[in-house]
């Protein structure tokens, strides 16, 4: 498993950012990965984990206006498809 898997948070913000098919603003994404924990995250938390994976590559940041906008790069599609199939894989192993 690549490092960046290692962390639930930054592995959610991925999933997050495959499932908008497209990018998401940052304020996006710690809202909806709120609405999923049901729990407020400190902001310095949240956008350190989204740092990390820009600097690892996974994902790729821009500036739209006011607002940092993200998105998956094409490596870090592909390791979130191959954690998916994974998933999938433990889960039909378990039938």
């Amino acid at each position: 498993m690549t490092k960046w898997l290692r962390s639930g948070r930054r592995r959610d913000i991925c999933f997050l950012l495959a499932a908008a098919d497209g990018e998401l603003r940052g304020q996006q994404l710690k809202s909806r990965l709120e609405s999923h924990y049901d729990d407020r995250l400190e902001p310095k938390s949240f956008y350190g984990s989204l740092s990390a994976l820009v600097d690892a590559g996974i994902v790729e940041k821009r500036t739209e206006g006011l607002h940092d906008v993200y998105a998956l790069t094409d490596g870090g599609e592909r390791r979130v498809r191959a954690h998916y199939d994974w998933v999938v894989d433990c889960l039909e192993d378990g039938d």
